[in-house]
């Protein structure tokens, strides 16, 4: 019998971490880095931007795979996480989740006195969101106010402050993000219910939430498109939202055949976080 590939610690930790998923945001956050400088950021800045947010990323990751074990022992899309199969014990899952919210909190200090203090708050945030299916069906909301951190965190992180207009760029991602966990949330109707957590998806039914997606997609686009034009950003831009918006409208309508095929869409959400930096970049530089 031929043994198993090896896989190196390297590996093994980017499966456990599931890194793959920093691809849903950090383009998010880089496009918005961007903006915040109106044109190319210092490299001491970027430098610790992204250090913040890929900590943040690792700690709620970490921490929430911790928090889950249980329900993801029970869950048949999850029972090869790494916890779950024995490959990371809770105690290192726990052990990561507080260094990486260390290691934020500390790039957040050198990034100035308000980000400081905020980065709390985002970790409040960050690690209470795995316990809200628990009690919730808001739980798809409060991932949506989690991407929305993005935008008024990297521009307090460069600014120093936060400017009114970016909040379009706010609400924009609260909508987006809200749509993105609906999504999430679609394809683990039947592992919810059996496991007694709680989603909007349950709550209102699946017909309902497919009519709601191209609505919080489209009043996403719209709020972004609104955040660019007060930034004052080339067309190049709007054809980004535009490209975005055909690609979302799509995907809504494929989920409409298929409700629980969920990975295609997830995949496409991580394509057009790629195609919003990409508009950021022709708003600005075009």
């Amino acid at each position: 019998m031929t043994a198993p590939p090896r896989r190196s610690a390297g590996s093994e930790l980017a499966r456990y971490l599931e890194i793959q998923n920093l691809g849903l945001n950090l383009p998010f956050a880089i496009a918005f880095l961007f903006a915040a400088a109106h044109g190319l950021p210092s490299p001491w800045p970027v430098l610790l931007i992204v250090i913040a947010f890929v900590a943040a990323r690792n700690a709620g990751h970490s921490f929430n795979r911790w928090a889950d074990l249980e329900y993801d022992r029970a869950n048949p899309r999850t029972q090869d996480r790494a916890l779950v199969t024995g490959r990371y014990s809770p105690r290192f899952a726990l052990g990561f989740a507080a260094l990486n919210g260390l290691l934020l909190v500390a790039a957040a200090y050198l990034l100035g006195p308000l980000a400081f203090a905020l980065s709390f708050v985002a970790l409040a945030i960050i690690f209470g969101y795995s316990y809200t299916k628990r009690y919730t069906v808001l739980t798809t909301p409060f991932l949506g106010f989690v991407e929305a951190i993005t935008p008024g965190a990297v521009f307090i992180a460069v600014q120093g402050t936060l400017e009114p207009s970016v909040l379009w760029a706010v609400f924009g991602m609260l909508l987006w993000g809200t749509a993105f966990e609906t999504i999430h949330s679609l394809g683990d109707l039947e592992a919810d219910r059996a496991l007694g957590l709680r989603s909007l998806p349950l709550r209102i039914g699946v017909p309902a939430s497919l009519d709601l997606l191209p609505v919080l997609h489209g009043t996403a686009l719209a709020l972004l498109a609104v955040f660019g034009w007060a930034l004052g950003l080339a067309p190049g831009y709007d054809l980004a939202l535009v490209a975005m918006g055909a690609v979302a409208l799509a995907t809504d309508l494929e989920l409409r055949r298929a409700p629980s095929a969920t990975r295609g869409a997830f995949r496409r959400h991580f394509l057009l976080s790629g195609v919003y930096l990409a508009g950021i970049l022709a708003g600005l530089f075009l």
